[in-house]
């Protein structure tokens, strides 16, 4: 009883008082645990906000939405609200469209197939910049926005992918980086290789033929034999895609054609790649 009695004077005597407030942003919180707020953690994000260390939109995962409750309980105005970012995966060079140069048989994981490429191979595609295809990005995303595609390529749900950025630091090869929703236009490659011996190992690598900014120009960054689809002019860069010979530009943003458009597309890009 005496020990019970000292513990609860001393509860009191030195607790440490918590601003409700704290409680009231981790309520309005997605609760998703990813730390791509730059915090530990949703408390961690909540108690910087409280403190003044953190701005109420800090947290990619909820948006608009999540932000304005946020500054409703700081007794803030909402500021206008940052664009949703998305995961891009630059790489179109899937199965049956880049050539392989040997057997891996390891550990089934992007980190440790990029390995052999470290000591000294290129790794077991042509291609030492594609994407390795054993889906590190798809294990560490937290809201199942990525999956593997049946061409052996990571593709994004564009609706679910939140911007956490977890697939951006789980790719060993840079791959995937995070663009606002409305940059649909996007050019996916990132082949250093000249365009020569590019398009011998893969079908839709970026040759640099500068076809794109011709369609579109100051559209497009050509550097190290690769083009960069540069939205900062806020260009229309839709023209290049039709005008690209690899296929190489796609509109994320589109709605997906069909199987028969598809194949039409394909045989199109083909047919231009042995007329170049």
């Amino acid at each position: 009883m005496l020990f019970g009695g000292l513990l609860a004077v001393a509860s009191r005597v030195f607790a440490v008082p918590i601003d409700p407030r704290v409680e009231q942003i981790l309520e309005a919180l997605p609760s998703a645990q990813c730390g791509a707020c730059g915090y530990p953690g949703c408390s961690g994000l909540a108690e910087a906000i409280v403190r003044g260390d953190a701005v109420c939109d800090a947290c990619p995962v909820g948006g608009p939405t999540v932000s304005a409750a946020i500054a409703k309980i700081m007794g803030q105005e909402a500021g206008e609200a940052a664009e949703r970012k998305v995961a891009v995966v630059h790489c179109g060079g899937g199965a049956g469209k880049v050539s392989g140069r040997y057997m891996y048989d390891g550990i089934a994981e992007c980190r440790a197939a990029v390995i052999p490429q470290v000591a000294g191979k290129l790794g077991h595609t042509q291609c030492s910049y594609g994407c390795l295809g054993f889906g590190s990005c798809v294990t560490v995303c937290p809201f199942d926005a990525i999956y593997m595609g049946p061409e052996g390529l990571p593709i994004v749900d564009r609706e679910r992918c939140t911007g956490c950025g977890k697939c951006v630091v789980a790719c060993p090869r840079a791959l995937i980086e995070l663009h606002p929703v409305s940059h649909g236009v996007q050019v996916l490659c990132r082949n250093k290789d000249r365009g020569a011996v590019a398009r011998r190992y893969c079908k839709v690598a970026c040759i640099a033929c500068r076809a794109c900014s011709r369609a579109v120009p100051d559209g497009y960054i050509i550097a190290d034999n690769l083009a960069v689809a540069d939205h900062s002019k806020q260009l229309d860069l839709s023209p290049a895609i039709a005008k690209c010979p690899m296929k190489t530009i796609v509109d994320l943003a589109a709605p997906p054609a069909s199987e028969a458009q598809q194949f039409t597309a394909s045989a199109e890009g083909q047919d231009r790649s042995v007329t170049a």
